[in-house]
């Protein structure tokens, strides 16, 4: 059965400062399509976004609603200039008949309607917005990165809404969990094009490889088409000058569609600058515990962190993670307890509010003129991983070019912000890495690399993130926050959830914890909200249990990750045209292969203590 068009873009072109964004454009909307709009930052989904709202006008081109359809947009910064309270804002333009959806949208999404308007945090504005925007209910949703500022279980409630609704959507998330459980096709940006795909969002990244492959082999085929024409230009068309004009233009035409091709994007050139080494030991905490105001915000905890651990720390907004992790880094100090920090720590930290940030000052001056970045002496050059670099050679690896060198920082994307605090941030020495909410924004490829880097980081890592699938791709321990209380367990974020589930079998109840996997302090008595260890099953421990479970998974993981980096180095001309990413593939193939070896090692000697 067709399903009526919503929504129509007709030959869409549109240009900022000269630079074009799109270029004939078109695509259609129908009753029922819940789409991904992805694509790397600054490829302009959320200005596509708002040409779809009609918050954009295009230079050229049509824009065409179907009558009768009402298209509502949330916004990433919205104005509640002129509003109280959050909740005045989002019941505007709504009759008292709408009230009860607002209200259940603040209560899912965890905010106070009755908050002032203008003390209000950027979270809590964007949590309204949204709350408007369900509240209205219209036929085709816009929304614009709705998971940024929200916890795990405001993500979850959300998926639930959007999928008991129903109806159309379009969604700009960077949340890979999110977007496998709302999008059923992807709109995808890529160098002013549109492409679709109407299959779920976890088949894209495949088709978007398999399009990219194509493309370098369509580009390999007429490079030497070129190369073949062109000698012929020169050796044979002067006994033939008639005859051969014609093949001639073709390949001046051919020449010129070559040249006019969009280069892709590269990826951001990240590396971590390592500190000296650590001792083995590098925190311990014994029996900590904070409160505010007479409110026990964490109980006490005992837990000990070493060198090259990956610790995610997971829970609903409020309850306590940021805390946890001040009072672990020294920023605060405990009501009760004891942490220990090894010796010789170089901390670097990423700050979920920008703060270390100036919005007036240009990128040039962020690093150059930052006395832990900048080169002794010299205005224009920083110091990465101990040699100078120049300032606008160093922000090049970080996909900014030279004219945003010396733009303010107010003009930069959340996106490109998250990557110019990156850029801050890695040409410190450092071996105990703070990331506070670092995944905000940041596209997808960006994340995949930033895995990567944290992956091979000899260091420590401590993460606070609501992004299920980076804290399963990076995390070795969750620890999980909520009540006043914080509990370990390996891996990440599905494997905690497997614990949880079998504590909940063992009679412990949804908010009881799993056995912990992170290692206890030493001689120090388990808290209370702490399980006792089981005796052994099968001859194998819980911890070990679960490691088996988890083996083959992490065994496919690494083959299919072999597999495209073999794919990768197979390209033509790799070597000679990208010699840095042939070589990063390199080295990243070596260590995958290594990594496949020694997990079907440890799988075999697990397998065999589980068999007797």
């Amino acid at each position: 059965m067709a399903r009526a068009p919503l929504l129509q873009l007709s030959g869409i072109s549109l240009a900022f400062g000269g630079d074009r964004v799109f270029d004939d454009l078109s695509l259609v909307v129908h009753e029922g399509d819940a789409l991904a709009l992805v694509g790397r930052n600054g490829e302009g989904k959320s200005t596509l976004m708002k040409v779809m709202a009609g918050l954009a006008q295009p230079d050229s081109g049509a824009v065409i609603t179907s009558p009768g359809t009402s298209a509502g947009y949330m916004e990433q910064d919205p104005d509640l200039s002129g509003f109280a309270t959050l909740g005045d804002f989002a019941l505007r333009d709504l009759g008292p008949a709408e009230l009860w959806r607002v209200e259940a949208a603040a209560e899912g999404l965890g905010f106070d309607p009755a908050r002032d308007a203008a003390t209000a945090s950027g979270g809590e504005r964007r949590r309204a917005a949204l709350a408007k925007l369900l509240g209205e209910g219209p036929d085709l949703m816009l929304l614009d990165e709705p998971t940024n500022h929200l916890d795990i279980r405001s993500i979850a409630w959300l998926e639930g809404e959007l999928a008991r609704r129903g109806g159309a959507r379009i969604v700009i998330s960077h949340d890979r969990a999110f977007l496998r459980a709302v999008a059923k096709g992807v709109l995808w940006i890529d160098r002013g094009a549109v492409r679709r795909m109407d299959r779920p969002y976890e088949r894209f990244e495949d088709w978007r490889d398999e399009v990219w492959a194509q493309e370098d082999l369509e580009r390999h085929k007429t490079d030497r088409r070129i190369k073949a024409e062109a000698r012929w230009a020169v050796e044979g068309i002067s006994g033939r000058r008639k005859r051969n004009q014609g093949r001639l233009r073709a390949l001046r035409e051919m020449q010129a569609d070559r040249a006019a091709q969009v280069r892709r994007a590269g990826t951001a050139a990240l590396a971590l600058d390592e500190g000296a080494r650590t001792g083995k030991r590098v925190i311990e905490a014994r029996g900590i515990a904070k409160s505010y105001d007479g409110r026990p915000v964490i109980r006490p905890f005992d837990l000990r962190f070493l060198r090259g651990d990956r610790i995610a720390f997971v829970g609903p907004n409020g309850a306590g993670k940021t805390t946890l992790l001040k009072m672990l880094t020294g920023e605060v100090a405990p009501d009760e307890g004891s942490v220990k920090r090894g010796a010789g720590i170089e901390m670097a930290v990423f700050d979920q509010n920008r703060e270390a940030l100036q919005p007036g000052i240009t990128l040039w001056e962020t690093l150059a003129g930052d006395p832990e970045v900048g080169a002794a002496g010299r205005s224009d050059q920083v110091m990465v991983r101990g040699a100078p670099r120049h300032v606008v050679g160093y922000l090049k690896d970080f996909l900014f070019d030279e004219a945003q060198a010396r733009a303010p920082v107010r003009s930069l994307s959340g996106g490109e912000k998250a990557r110019l605090l990156l850029a801050k941030l890695f040409a410190k020495p450092s071996n105990l890495l703070v990331l506070d909410e670092p995944t905000n924004d940041l596209d997808v490829e960006t994340l995949d690399l930033l895995q990567e880097v944290l992956g091979d980081y000899p260091g420590t890592v401590l993460l606070v993130s609501h992004d299920r699938d980076f804290v399963d791709r990076v995390a070795t321990t969750t620890v999980r926050v909520e009540d006043g209380r914080a509990t370990a367990y390996a891996g990440g974020w599905t494997d905690h959830l497997a614990q949880r589930r079998e504590g909940e079998g063992e009679g412990e109840g949804p908010a009881g914890p799993a056995r912990s996997a992170a290692r206890p302090a030493a001689k120090a008595a388990e808290p209370a909200e702490r399980s006792k260890p089981q005796p052994p099953k099968d001859g194998i421990t819980f911890t070990e249990r679960h490691r088996l479970d988890a083996l083959p998974a992490e065994i496919d993981r690494l083959g299919a990750e072999i597999g495209k980096l073999e794919g990768l180095l197979a390209t033509p001309n790799l070597y000679e045209t990208a010699r840095a990413k042939f070589e990063k593939a390199t080295e990243a193939l070596v260590a995958r292969q290594a990594a496949l070896a020694a997990a079907e090692e440890e799988w075999l000697a697990l397998a065999e203590k589980a068999e007797g």
